[in-house]
């Protein structure tokens, strides 16, 4: 598998990610810088987490508009699978890869420790390692991390299978667990094709038993395999 992890100024998390892909694939992701315009052909590209331009004006809005992302969107509409995570999953909603939007957090604090996902869709090149209703373990570090969609938008993500993980706690209970105030406990969500997840928490940070779990790495082998 042949990917390509985003570097902006500001992001913090795209050596994390690379590693994670590195463990499960095998090869090293090329790192691309936001200022270049082309892409290496790869089969996955990465939107990494951080701040990106210092989250100045609205976490995401000034990445969304660098040079690489023309290209990122481009390769995303020919169905190149993108993974987007934190701040890159606020990226990929401002650019309209995924629907709805990210908002700063319901209690106006910034979040940082491990959650509990509930796995909603084991259909999909990202998921297909996990199993539906399975509890995960994994890492948030956001502000900006409220997930929120109108009710059309919801309505869609619904029947259409588009949502990928909500917060829960350790039972599973979707009620309950949620950090930062997301509609309806939405963690991550698809894109129409699936080809697009966009995911607040960090699935890169649960990749080695060393430091704390091994709960993400299951995404990373199942993109290995998908995308040989």
């Amino acid at each position: 598998m042949k990917s390509a992890v985003l570097v902006f100024p500001g992001t913090n998390r795209e050596t994390d990610i690379a590693g994670a892909i590195e463990r499960s694939a095998g090869i090293k992701p090329h790192m691309v810088w936001h200022g270049d315009s082309d892409l290496p052909k790869v089969d996955l590209i990465v939107v990494a987490g951080g701040f990106s331009y210092g989250d100045y004006l609205r976490c995401g809005a000034m990445a969304a508009h660098s040079p690489i992302m023309r290209e990122v969107k481009a390769r995303a509409e020919k169905g190149v699978p993108v993974l987007a995570v934190c701040n890159g999953f606020q990226i990929a909603a401002e650019i309209g890869l995924v629907p709805g939007v990210l908002m700063r957090n319901a209690h106006l604090q910034f979040v940082c420790g491990d959650v509990n996902l509930k796995v909603e869709s084991s259909q999909s090149l990202f998921t297909h390692r996990y199993q539906a209703g399975q509890v995960i373990r994994v890492p948030v570090a956001h502000a900006e991390g409220n997930y929120f969609a109108d009710d059309d938008t919801l309505k869609r993500l619904e029947d259409r299978g588009q949502v990928a993980f909500r917060y829960c706690d350790s039972t599973g209970d979707v009620t309950v667990g949620n950090p930062n105030g997301s509609i309806r406990n939405i963690a991550g969500v698809f894109n129409d094709t699936k080809t697009v997840l966009g995911m607040m928490p960090h699935p890169e940070n649960a990749t080695e038993a060393l430091f704390g779990g091994t709960d993400g790495k299951p995404l990373f082998d199942a993109l290995a395999a998908a995308l040989v």
